[in-house]
Protein backbone atom coordinates (compact mmCIF):
# COMPACT_ATOMS: atom_id res chain seq x y z
CA UNK A 1 0.00 0.00 0.00
CA UNK A 2 1.52 3.08 -0.98
CA UNK A 3 1.72 6.30 1.31
CA UNK A 4 -0.33 9.11 0.76
CA UNK A 5 0.84 11.97 2.62
CA UNK A 6 -2.31 13.99 1.85
CA UNK A 7 -4.59 11.46 2.98
CA UNK A 8 -2.34 11.21 6.33
CA UNK A 9 -2.55 14.75 6.90
CA UNK A 10 -6.20 14.75 6.35
CA UNK A 11 -6.79 11.63 8.72
CA UNK A 12 -4.64 13.66 11.06
CA UNK A 13 -6.51 16.98 11.22
CA UNK A 14 -9.94 15.01 12.00
CA UNK A 15 -8.72 13.41 14.91
CA UNK A 16 -7.26 16.28 16.38
CA UNK A 17 -10.64 18.04 15.56
CA UNK A 18 -12.63 15.35 17.20
CA UNK A 19 -12.16 16.37 21.07
CA UNK A 20 -12.23 20.20 20.25
CA UNK A 21 -16.19 19.25 19.07
CA UNK A 22 -16.59 16.98 21.30
CA UNK A 23 -15.56 19.23 24.56
CA UNK A 24 -17.84 22.20 22.95
CA UNK A 25 -20.84 20.33 22.60
CA UNK A 26 -20.42 19.03 26.10
CA UNK A 27 -19.75 22.56 27.28
CA UNK A 28 -23.34 23.38 25.16
CA UNK A 29 -25.04 20.26 27.29
CA UNK A 30 -24.06 21.70 30.74
CA UNK A 31 -24.80 25.19 29.79
CA UNK A 32 -28.02 24.17 28.78
CA UNK A 33 -28.57 22.26 31.68
CA UNK A 34 -27.55 25.11 34.04
CA UNK A 35 -29.99 27.34 32.20
CA UNK A 36 -33.02 25.10 32.83
CA UNK A 37 -31.83 24.29 36.28
CA UNK A 38 -32.29 28.53 36.49
CA UNK A 39 -35.77 28.86 35.31
CA UNK A 40 -37.48 25.93 36.75
CA UNK A 41 -36.23 26.98 39.85
CA UNK A 42 -36.86 30.46 40.09
CA UNK A 43 -40.17 29.37 38.70
CA UNK A 44 -40.73 27.09 41.51
CA UNK A 45 -39.46 29.82 44.08
CA UNK A 46 -41.80 32.14 42.75
CA UNK A 47 -44.93 31.28 45.09
CA UNK A 48 -43.03 32.25 48.37
CA UNK A 49 -39.98 34.73 46.97
CA UNK A 50 -40.29 37.87 45.10
CA UNK A 51 -38.46 38.48 42.15
CA UNK A 52 -36.06 35.31 42.82
CA UNK A 53 -32.60 34.93 41.41
CA UNK A 54 -30.95 31.57 41.16
CA UNK A 55 -27.20 30.76 42.10
CA UNK A 56 -26.67 27.49 40.00
CA UNK A 57 -23.97 25.09 41.07
CA UNK A 58 -21.82 24.70 38.09
CA UNK A 59 -22.03 20.64 37.82
CA UNK A 60 -24.37 19.82 40.28
CA UNK A 61 -24.11 15.89 41.68
CA UNK A 62 -24.15 12.87 39.51
CA UNK A 63 -28.22 12.76 39.55
CA UNK A 64 -29.10 16.51 40.33
CA UNK A 65 -28.78 20.42 39.48
CA UNK A 66 -28.25 22.26 42.29
CA UNK A 67 -29.22 25.94 42.76
CA UNK A 68 -30.16 28.14 45.68
CA UNK A 69 -32.89 30.67 45.35
CA UNK A 70 -32.95 33.80 47.30
CA UNK A 71 -34.80 37.16 47.37
CA UNK A 72 -37.47 39.09 49.34
CA UNK A 73 -40.22 36.50 50.94
CA UNK A 74 -43.89 37.66 49.50
CA UNK A 75 -45.63 39.39 52.07
CA UNK A 76 -42.82 39.97 54.46
CA UNK A 77 -39.51 41.79 55.03
CA UNK A 78 -35.77 40.75 54.59
CA UNK A 79 -34.89 37.66 52.68
CA UNK A 80 -35.20 34.32 52.10
CA UNK A 81 -33.01 31.49 50.41
CA UNK A 82 -33.96 27.84 49.20
CA UNK A 83 -32.14 25.15 47.97
CA UNK A 84 -33.33 23.70 44.59
CA UNK A 85 -32.74 20.16 43.83
CA UNK A 86 -33.27 19.42 40.05
CA UNK A 87 -33.36 15.67 38.89
CA UNK A 88 -31.04 15.57 35.77
CA UNK A 89 -33.06 12.92 34.20
CA UNK A 90 -36.48 14.04 34.67
CA UNK A 91 -36.03 17.17 35.14
CA UNK A 92 -38.05 17.80 38.26
CA UNK A 93 -37.63 20.18 40.58
CA UNK A 94 -38.35 20.54 44.90
CA UNK A 95 -37.21 23.14 47.12
CA UNK A 96 -35.80 22.80 50.41
CA UNK A 97 -37.60 24.98 53.19
CA UNK A 98 -36.80 28.69 53.62
CA UNK A 99 -33.29 29.50 54.73
CA UNK A 100 -32.98 33.50 56.76
CA UNK A 101 -29.70 35.61 56.45
CA UNK A 102 -29.42 34.43 59.80
CA UNK A 103 -29.26 31.07 60.08
CA UNK A 104 -26.79 31.41 56.01
CA UNK A 105 -24.35 33.58 58.68
CA UNK A 106 -24.34 31.20 61.81
CA UNK A 107 -21.26 30.35 63.07
CA UNK A 108 -20.17 26.94 62.61
CA UNK A 109 -20.26 25.10 65.66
Amino acid sequence: MPFNSRSTLTALFAITLMPAAAFASSDDAWEAMRADVSVKCIEAAAGSIEMPVAVVDPFGSNSFGLALVSGKPKGADGKISQICVYNKQTKAVELGGELTDEMLAAPAK
